[in-house]
């Protein structure tokens, strides 16, 4: 019977995450496909930027998957979250790679406040992923896994002009996070918590790309 329910459940969460991903997320900013960050005279010095920031953000142990698969109890997204923690485990290895190869942090006017608002964008990532508020931890979790591939296409081509090879992308894919979702959302309290989850992992992405096409600008003016 419980089963029954599950397969009679709307199919709402799962659609508003993939919304989510595809309007809130990196895919939609404008910086993940800037000349001047792709293939410009400085995209060397870009590219290098990213790699630095985006490690400082992500390259930590434990991460967003680590603390929420911790707070997540429900068998079905729990045995998701502990197959993509060797993933993205695979991923913070390869950012420290990259960020080896690329370099020294590009110089540019205001980097310890650069820093200090990353390191605050963490700490802010780390307090949803061990929110008590059931499915927000959730949220975030899948919101990083689906939001990680427009990022990880920057970091692509990142490795590719500092000579170093990428290792295959083996995280959840979008049908997986959705069904997760859906199996999650047994009430809407849940669903609404899955969803606020997510979008505020998206906020923390784009305030990202929003301080690297500043820092990218700051450069091209000094």
């Amino acid at each position: 019977m419980a089963s029954t329910a599950r397969t009679d459940r709307p199919q709402g969460i799962g659609e508003t995450l993939a919304a989510l991903v595809a309007e809130n997320g990196s895919v939609g900013h404008p910086y993940c496909e800037a000349p001047a960050l792709l293939h410009g005279d400085h995209n060397a010095r870009n590219l290098a930027d990213v790699a630095h920031f985006v490690c400082l953000l992500h390259g930590r142990y434990p991460g967003v998957i680590e603390l929420a698969a911790q707070r997540v109890t429900d068998p079905i997204p729990r045995a998701l979250l502990h197959r993509a923690g060797p993933g993205f485990a695979a991923e913070r290895a390869f950012l420290a790679r990259l960020v080896v190869a690329a370099g020294p942090i590009p110089s540019t006017l205001g980097q310890a406040r650069s820093e200090a608002a990353v390191i605050g964008q963490t700490h802010a990532l780390a307090t949803l992923a061990q929110s008590e508020r059931n499915g927000c931890a959730l949220g975030a979790a899948l919101a990083l896994v689906l939001d990680w591939r427009p990022i990880r296409g920057v970091l692509d081509i990142a490795a590719q002009r500092f000579g170093i090879q990428p290792p295959p992308l083996e995280l959840p894919v979008l049908k997986d996070a959705m069904a997760v979702a859906v199996d999650a959302a047994t009430t809407p309290g849940i669903e609404r918590a899955i969803a606020f989850g997510a979008q505020q992992l998206l906020i923390q992405h784009r305030g990202l790309w929003d301080l690297l096409e500043t820092r990218e600008m700051a450069r091209r003016e000094a």
